[in-house]
């Protein structure tokens, strides 16, 4: 299926490894100039993706990279903003510096280079895109990755809010994912005897593909979502089977 994305000039920050790293894969398959920026590069880079150096954190950094990408390739019509994370730590246990980081790099980081890439989009004829990588965490409990979970909440309705001021030139929606097996998984899960066992909490019984998040961006950015905007997708395979159903005893499935 044709996107309508060929053509088209993408930044996608975070873009060179795990949900990144797939975003940035399937928007080169969709024809997209690709501008991956990160802090390190990746030792294999994807075929087609141009990296840049770039601390989303600070805003001269983020201004530099967007006007060296309008300088090169005359315009900005994809943002993804996908750069984000956080190690566990009980809330508790944290100080105010460490969830002061979190809060910036998921939340405020993305509103600084959502804010630059505006102000180009906003004078193009085609205005343009932008979508956030957010995550289930912002949707449920999220133990051992407070902050980074509210934060994730946060990012769903700056998309919405920012979808209603930007509006009509700039569409602005999110995706939401869920459990996603990147080379990093073990850190989160174990072992392959680990990952195995939270796959089966999914009820599609695995966890996603970086690419499967990516096809989900690519969709929202494209011009096949026109109409949809201030939206968040959620992408989680079914999400989590209710505990109460492992406790109900003499049933399959449970009380309806």
């Amino acid at each position: 299926m044709d996107l309508g994305l060929g053509g088209t000039v993408a930044l996608v920050t975070g873009g060179v490894r795990g949900v990144g790293h797939g975003i940035s894969q399937v928007l080169v398959e969709a024809g997209a100039t690709v501008i991956a920026c990160a802090r390190n590069p990746r030792e294999d880079p994807i075929h087609g993706v141009e990296f840049a150096v770039c601390d989303v954190r600070d805003a001269e950094q983020v201004q530099a990279l967007v006007a060296r990408i309008v300088e090169r390739h005359g315009r900005l019509d994809v943002l993804v903003n996908n750069a984000g994370g956080s190690p566990y730590a009980l809330a508790a246990e944290a100080g105010p510096r460490f969830h002061a980081k979190i809060v910036e790099l998921n939340l405020l980081a993305p509103l600084i280079v959502a804010q630059t890439a505006n102000k180009v989009m906003q004078s193009q004829d085609g205005g343009g895109s932008i979508v956030m990588v957010s995550s289930v965490s912002g949707h449920r409990p999220s133990p051992g990755t407070a902050a980074y979970g509210a934060a994730k909440a946060g990012l769903d309705n700056l998309a919405s809010s920012l979808a209603i001021e930007w509006a009509p030139k700039v569409r602005v929606n999110s995706v939401a994912a869920g459990l996603v097996r990147t080379e990093q998984a073990h850190l989160h899960y174990g072992d392959e005897d680990g990952i195995a066992a939270v796959a089966r909490t999914v009820p599609l019984g695995r966890l996603a593909e970086p690419v499967e998040i990516g096809r989900c961006v690519a969709f929202l950015a494209s011009p096949l979502a026109s109409y949809v905007s201030g939206a968040t997708l959620v992408a989680h395979g079914g999400g989590e089977r209710p505990a109460f159903l492992a406790a109900t005893k003499g049933s399959d499935h449970g009380p309806v």
